[in-house]
């Protein structure tokens, strides 16, 4: 757990820079999500990527936004998903697994992504 909670704590790290230009711009940054299982199954994920968030002064509600779209085991879904996140313009793209990863890459080539890396997908 404690070498997951540094792969998650260094990935809101990376976050800072499009967060910080959002920021500038005045605006509540916004953070697009596409999670490649269902809510429950990324709970423990998602609970220690915002706390990753939080230690760095990011709090989702209050001074950063997460757009959440979820998956569901279907990698065929993660095209439009990210199609849906870019068109909201959100400030940075995170996911995980290759699948999520392209669609990323092709629906947008001006938003940054970033890849979760999930170190124990069954806890």
């Amino acid at each position: 757990m404690h070498r997951r909670r540094f792969l998650l704590t260094s990935l809101a790290g990376v976050l800072a820079v499009p967060v910080v230009a959002a920021q500038q711009t005045g605006r509540m940054p916004r953070i697009g999500f596409i999670g490649t299982a269902t809510p429950s199954l990324m709970s423990a994920w998602l609970t220690a990527f915002r706390e990753g968030l939080r230690e760095r002064g990011y709090i989702e509600g209050q001074n950063i936004a997460i757009e959440y779209r979820w998956g569901e085991g279907k990698p065929e879904r993660f095209p439009g998903l990210a199609a849906e996140l870019v068109g909201l313009r959100v400030d940075v793209l995170v996911t995980s697994g290759p699948h999520a990863i392209r669609a990323a890459r092709h629906a947008t080539n001006t938003i940054p992504i970033v890849m979760a890396i999930v170190e124990d997908p069954v806890e």
